[in-house]
């Protein structure tokens, strides 16, 4: 195939639909649905903080893998080290995957299809039977892919974005109360950027477009684009695309769930408001459609986690399991872990995303501009300890550790925000940026 530069519109436009799907799945609308109930009248600040995290990053994150011509995420990580580019792989990965990402497609499902069927009577076993079967049929086809996968991206996932498209509508030309009119929950009346912010770090899309970003960038390189700096410029227009749709969506599902305060209470979670939502306009049929759509987008999305993270403990754990069992392990604890509950798996999943995401923004960062400071070690790693230490803070005081905030808001400037990375990450690029330049001038000496 001959070389070239840039993709046809055409061309751009299927990687973003390509991209669009890897991102966007129905954990995607459970959080900015609960958002828009949370922040009511605050809703567009929520909106761009959401917005920042769950759709600039993960956006930039695909870029950074191309940018840096890494085969993964572990190639990616390791140029801070070897040993913690294999930790950080692990972390990241058992977090995408049987820790919470690939539980919650399961929990999501149960609560929006067979949930509000069975009331509170025997729920624990009909979550029970649900999940087995969800996981049997994970298992199923992550052992044995076939069309089924394409099947349900073709077919699911735009009856999915359609059938959503329809309630979003019905729901802003009737609204249950003006956005205006709903006073903003405790902490949203004054933070509701920042709480957005945070937020968006439950769509663990940052850290999908580390783990996943490769399949977009072979996607590029395979129409022909093959100079590396081409196809880290290819990824991010096509990134601009599916952020631009992402944006769309996110603001409207923010704007109906803040709407819909004037029908419901505040729900436990998105996934309850989604389904209280559609039954109220849509009625019976609407939320039988929702729940058959929303299940069959989730068990596509566990199967891919399933098939990614064995795919990836193979290369990080070699010689212990062959894809099989890693397959079968991922599967079955994934089961255990979604019959606590979607509420659970997302409080459980906080302190652990507070912890990584600001390494993987700092990384995603780096990634992109390292060719301005010759992509030189120090400065990843001073970054990377710098950013570490106030997430450390950040993990304990999510899991309520009080001692843990009080040292956080005397020590890091704009911790009570969930932003006290920022400034040791700067102190530690311009002390990772002096060490590389003394070290190249010590070399230039040795040189002469």
């Amino acid at each position: 195939m001959k070389k070239r530069r840039s993709l046809t519109t055409r061309e751009t436009i299927v990687v973003a639909s390509t991209l669009f799907g890897m991102f966007f799945g129905a954990g995607n609308l459970i959080f900015p649905v609960h958002l828009g109930q949370m922040a009511g009248s605050n809703s567009v600040p929520a909106i761009i903080g959401f917005c920042i995290t769950a759709v600039t990053i993960p956006i930039l994150a695909v870029a950074a893998i191309g940018n840096t011509h890494s085969d993964n995420l572990y190639q990616l990580s390791g140029k801070v080290g070897k040993k913690y580019g294999w930790w950080f792989t692990l972390i990241l990965y058992l977090t995408i995957g049987p820790l919470f990402a690939i539980p919650r497609c399961a929990s999501v499902s149960f609560t929006t299809g067979v949930a509000p069927l069975t009331g509170d009577a025997g729920l624990r076993i009909w979550q029970l039977v649900f999940t087995f079967i969800f996981f049997a049929f994970v298992l199923y086809f992550s052992l044995k892919p076939g069309k089924l996968t394409v099947w349900i991206g073709k077919v699911i996932n735009p009856l999915f974005l359609v059938f959503l498209g329809i309630l979003v509508v019905v729901s802003l030309i009737h609204p249950g109360a003006a956005v205006s009119e709903v006073a903003p929950v405790e902490g949203y009346e004054s933070g509701a950027l920042f709480n957005g912010f945070v937020e968006g770090y439950g769509t663990m899309d940052a850290i999908a477009g580390l783990a996943f970003g490769i399949v977009v960038i072979n996607i590029i390189r395979d129409l022909g684009v093959d100079d590396d700096n081409d196809v880290a410029k290819e990824a991010l227009k096509s990134g601009v695309l599916t952020g631009i749709l992402m944006i769309i969506i996110y603001a409207l599902t923010i704007i109906m769930g803040a709407q819909s305060r004037g029908i419901f209470e505040l729900s436990d979670n998105g996934a309850i408001a989604l389904t209280q939502i559609s039954g109220h306009y849509l009625g019976g049929l609407g939320s039988f459609v929702l729940a058959f759509t929303i299940t069959f987008a989730c068990l596509k999305t566990a199967i891919g986690l399933v098939s990614s993270c064995a795919e990836m403990f193979l290369k990080l754990i070699p010689g212990k399991l062959n894809y099989r069992g890693w397959a079968m392990v991922f599967t079955l604890f994934s089961f255990i872990i979604s019959n606590v509950g979607l509420t659970a798996i997302i409080k459980y999943a906080v302190p652990v995303l507070m912890l990584i995401y600001p390494l993987c923004v700092t990384l995603i960062i780096l990634a992109l501009c390292e060719k301005l400071f010759g992509g030189s070690r120090y400065v990843y790693i001073c970054v990377t300890i710098f950013t570490a230490v106030p997430a450390v803070v950040d993990f304990l005081k999510a899991l309520g550790v009080s001692a843990a905030a009080e040292f956080g808001s005397k020590v890091f400037p704009f911790f009570d925000l969930s932003l006290g990375w920022v400034v040791p990450a700067i102190i530690g690029l311009v002390l990772g940026v002096a060490l590389a330049l003394v070290n190249k001038g010590k070399s230039g000496k040795a040189a002469a």
